[in-house]
C-alpha cells in the first residue's frame, strides 16, 4: 500500500489526513483556514481505505452510522407495530388464526398473516437484533482502534500549521530572553488545573479527560451485552419463560412448558377494614389488602409417573415462589367463579322430584343415570355461549355462561326429548311439550388465582449490560477531553487546543492559565477571526 510522505519526512497511510508526526494537514488547500477534522486525529478508518474484497464491503456496510440508524428505525417500527393488537402469548385463547379474526376483524386477521401477533419471537427481529449487534461491533472496532492509536503515539512537537487551524488558537510574540520562563509558567499554571503536562525542547502538550472519550466505546460494549441477552433469551431454549396459568381452588394443574403441577390448595382474598381507610370508607368500596394462594408444587417421577411433592408455600403479590430457575407470581385473582351446576329433573304431570344431578363445568360427563330408569345425556356443551351468523358457538373454554342440550330417556317415554338451558335458565318456549324439566337446583364456586410462571436466566447478562452503559454513559458526560499543544518558535508562541464538547470551559481555563503565568491571552472566537 502506498504511503503518504510528510515534509517532516515521516511516512503516513493512505487516507491519513494529518501528520501521525508533526500534525501538518497533509491535503489542505493553500487558503483554506477552517479548523482542522480532529475526531481521529486525521488518522484514516478502515472503512475509508479498503473496498476490495468481499469482507471489506460487509464492513463497510456495518461500519456506516446510517445503517445502524436505519436498523435502530425499522426495529423501533416492527416494534410498534406489534404493540397494536395483544401478541399471542396474552391472548385468551389456544388458537390466535381464529381469536385475531373473531376479535378485530379483517384488520386482525391481517396482523396475524403478518406475523405481528408473535413479532417479538419471529425471525425478522431476531435477524434485526443481530444485525443492530453486529453494527455496534463494527462501528466500534472502526472507529476505536485508529482512536486509541492516535492518542497512545501522541506527539508532543506539532507543526505550526497544526496549532493555528485548531478552532481554539492563538499567536502572540515571545523574547528571545524570556522563553524558557514562559513555557515554565504556563506548564505549572496548566498543572494547576489537573492537565498531565509533557513538554520536549520548546514545545508542550498538556491533556486531561482522555476517559471522555472511551465512553462512547463503553455504551457499545453494553448495549453489546444487553442485546446479548435479549437474543439468549429468544434462541436458547430454557433461559427465557413469561407464561400465565389459572388454577382452581384444589385442581392440579401441569405449568406450561415446565415437567412440574401445581395444586391449588386454597385461594383467598383479604380485604382492608374501611375503617383503615377513610377515603374508601366515603365511597363505600373494598380495599383489597392481600391476594394469596397456599400452593403444594409437583414433579412428576419418571419412573412411576406418580406426582411428588417438590414445594409448598404461598403466593403473595410481589413474593412469589421460588422452584429451581423458575419464579410463580401471583398476577391475577377471580372470586366465586362457578365450577358446576347442581340440576333437578322433575316430571311436569306428577310435579314428582326424580333426583339431582351434579355437572362439572369443566369436566362434564357424558351421561347422568336417575331413579326410575332416567338418563340425562349431554347432547351439546357451550362453555361460553354467543350466537354467530344464527349458529351456537362459544367464545371461550371458560364457562363464563354455560349452555347445553340435554337428551332425557326414560321408560315412560316413546321418544327422548331435547331441552335447553342456557347460564341455568330453561328455555321453556322450546320445551313446552317435554314431560320433564330440568331447573337449577344449586351453584359451586372456588376462587380462581392466575399465576404467572417465569424463567429469566438471561437478567443478570442483561443488566449487566446496563450498568455497564451506564458507566459509559457517565464517562462521556461528566468528562471533557481537553488537550493544549504550546510551542515557541522563531520568537512567535503558538497555542493550539481542542476538546471534545464545552469549548467556552476550555477557553476559559486557557484565559485562566496565561493570566496566571503572566501572560494574559484572549481565546474568544471574535480574536481568532482577527487574527
Amino acid at each position: 500500500m502506498e504511503n503518504t510522505k510528510c515534509e517532516c519526512g515521516h511516512s503516513n497511510p493512505v487516507g491519513t489526513t494529518l501528520c501521525e508526526y508533526c500534525g501538518k494537514p497533509l491535503e489542505e488547500e493553500s487558503a483554506s483556514g477552517q479548523p482542522l477534522e480532529m475526531r481521529y486525529d486525521g488518522k484514516a478508518r478502515r472503512s475509508q481505505t479498503k473496498n476490495a474484497t468481499w469482507v471489506d464491503h460487509v464492513w463497510n456496510f456495518f461500519s456506516s452510522v446510517k445503517v445502524a440508524i436505519w436498523l435502530i428505525l425499522i426495529t423501533l417500527i416492527i416494534s410498534a407495530l406489534g404493540t397494536i393488537f395483544p401478541q399471542e402469548r396474552v391472548i385468551p385463547s389456544g388458537n390466535p388464526d381464529v381469536y385475531y379474526k373473531q376479535k378485530y376483524g379483517t384488520l386482525g386477521d391481517l396482523y396475524y398473516n403478518l406475523g405481528l401477533s408473535d413479532v417479538f419471537n419471529s425471525p425478522v427481529f431476531m435477524i434485526l437484533l443481530g444485525m443492530i449487534g453486529i453494527s455496534l461491533v463494527v462501528c466500534s472496532l472502526d472507529r476505536v482502534i485508529p482512536l486509541y492509536k492516535a492518542l497512545n503515539n501522541q506527539k508532543i512537537e506539532k507543526n505550526p500549521a497544526f496549532l493555528t487551524r485548531q478552532r481554539v488558537s492563538r499567536t502572540e510574540s515571545v523574547s528571545e530572553a524570556d522563553r524558557g520562563e514562559v513555557l515554565k509558567a504556563l506548564s505549572q499554571a496548566l498543572q494547576k488545573k489537573r492537565y498531565h503536562v509533557r513538554t520536549e525542547g520548546e514545545s508542550l502538550l498538556a491533556e486531561k479527560g482522555r476517559i471522555s472519550r472511551w465512553g462512547p466505546y463503553i455504551n457499545h460494549i453494553g448495549l453489546i451485552i444487553f442485546l446479548g441477552g435479549i437474543l439468549l433469551r429468544i434462541l436458547v431454549p430454557g433461559w427465557y419463560l413469561d407464561e400465565s396459568v389459572f388454577v382452581r381452588e384444589g385442581e392440579t394443574k401441569k405449568l406450561p412448558e415446565v415437567n412440574y403441577y401445581l395444586k391449588n390448595e386454597k385461594a383467598t382474598m383479604e380485604l382492608y377494614d374501611q375503617t383503615d381507610s377513610r377515603e374508601q370508607a366515603s365511597k363505600g368500596q373494598p380495599l383489597v389488602k392481600k391476594y394469596e394462594t397456599k400452593a403444594i408444587v409437583y414433579q412428576k417421577d419418571p419412573n412411576t409417573g406418580k406426582l411428588k411433592e417438590v414445594k409448598r408455600g404461598p403466593i403473595v403479590v410481589n413474593h412469589p415462589l421460588k422452584v429451581g430457575d423458575i419464579l410463580l407470581y401471583q398476577a391475577d385473582f377471580e372470586a366465586n367463579q362457578t365450577q358446576a351446576i347442581q340440576l333437578q329433573l322433575t316430571d311436569k304431570k306428577t310435579k314428582e322430584d326424580l333426583g339431582k344431578f351434579r355437572i362439572n363445568l369443566y369436566d362434564p360427563a357424558k351421561e347422568y343415570a336417575l331413579d326410575k330408569g332416567i338418563k340425562v345425556r349431554i347432547l351439546n356443551y357451550f362453555p361460553d355461549f354467543v350466537m354467530e351468523g344464527n349458529r351456537p358457538t362459544t367464545k371461550s373454554e371458560n364457562p363464563n355462561r354455560p349452555a347445553f342440550v340435554f337428551e332425557v330417556m326414560g321408560p315412560k317415554l316413546k321418544k327422548s326429548e331435547k331441552s335447553w338451558m342456557i347460564a341455568g335458565t330453561n328455555l321453556d318456549d322450546i320445551s313446552k311439550s317435554n314431560r320433564y324439566a330440568i331447573d337449577l337446583s344449586r351453584l359451586e364456586t372456588v376462587n380462581t388465582s392466575g399465576l404467572m410462571v417465569r424463567i429469566d436466566k438471561s437478567l443478570p447478562i442483561i443488566f449487566t449490560g446496563l450498568g455497564i452503559f451506564m458507566v459509559g454513559l457517565s464517562m462521556g458526560f461528566f468528562w471533557y477531553h481537553r488537550r493544549v499543544w504550546i510551542r515557541i518558535q522563531d520568537g512567535t508562541l503558538y497555542v493550539g487546543a481542542h476538546t471534545n464538547k464545552n469549548w467556552f470551559g476550555l477557553r476559559r481555563e486557557l484565559e485562566q492559565a496565561t493570566q496566571a503565568a503572566g501572560l494574559p491571552l484572549s481565546f474568544s472566537p471574535e480574536q481568532r477571526r482577527e487574527e
